[in-house]
């Protein structure tokens, strides 16, 4: 009933309360991010969300506008703004998907939803992930974030799809907040993308050999 219902009645309750509480400086955000380089607030990105339905996720844009464009000049790091560094290092980046969440496309906990391209080098194990709505945060997140490897992450993942209660998502929701404390392994890189994406396509041709 708790996965089915009450779960996202929660969320939806959660989300707009929380939409209220932080639409003022979620604006003083919005107006820091158009000030520093004149560019879009949000950053729209595709992710594969509950049954593999891919969807548009919500974040405060932190890197620089034209990005494409530096790729070749500077790093990763080089190329986030410094009001981008500040919404990254306290997760404030993350507010605009509440807006996913009202729309009951994201939970607040969940799998992390990853982009398209994971998903065709995934086992059929591996999708059940994608069985219940993703998440903000997520077991794999307070079990090492991108301080653990693709496989690990898809592990507990899996495990969070099999053990879903509203006693876990309560203690993950304050070992998230301790996570944000800590302020660790909060971003993967597009490098660190390019890597995980390697070992998923390593690990397809290992089982065509097997």
């Amino acid at each position: 009933m708790y996965k089915h219902f009450f779960k996202r009645v929660f969320d939806f309750i959660l989300a707009l309360i929380l939409l209220i509480l932080a639409a003022i400086p979620m604006i003083i955000v919005a107006i820091c991010i158009k000030v520093e380089d004149g560019g879009p607030v949000i950053y729209k990105s595709k992710r594969v969300g509950k049954n593999c339905k891919v969807f548009n996720t919500y974040k405060f844009r932190s890197m620089k506008v034209n990005r494409e464009e530096l790729k070749s000049n500077m790093t990763h790091e080089q190329m986030v703004t410094k009001v981008g560094k500040f919404i990254r290092k306290t997760s404030i980046d993350e507010l605009p998907q509440l807006f996913n969440i009202l729309r009951g496309q994201m939970s607040f906990i969940g799998p992390r939803p990853w982009i398209p391209e994971y998903y065709e080098w995934f086992t059929d194990e591996q999708k059940r992930r994608a069985e219940v709505l993703p998440g903000i945060s997520g077991l794999a997140q307070v079990k090492g974030r991108n301080g653990i490897n693709i496989f690990k992450k898809i592990e507990y993942d899996i495990y969070y799809v099999d053990h879903i209660s509203l006693w876990l998502d309560i203690k993950l929701v304050f070992e998230t907040i301790y996570q944000v404390f800590k302020e660790t392994d909060a971003e993967i890189s597009e490098q660190g993308i390019k890597e995980e994406l390697k070992e998923l396509k390593e690990q397809e041709a290992v089982t065509k050999v097997g």
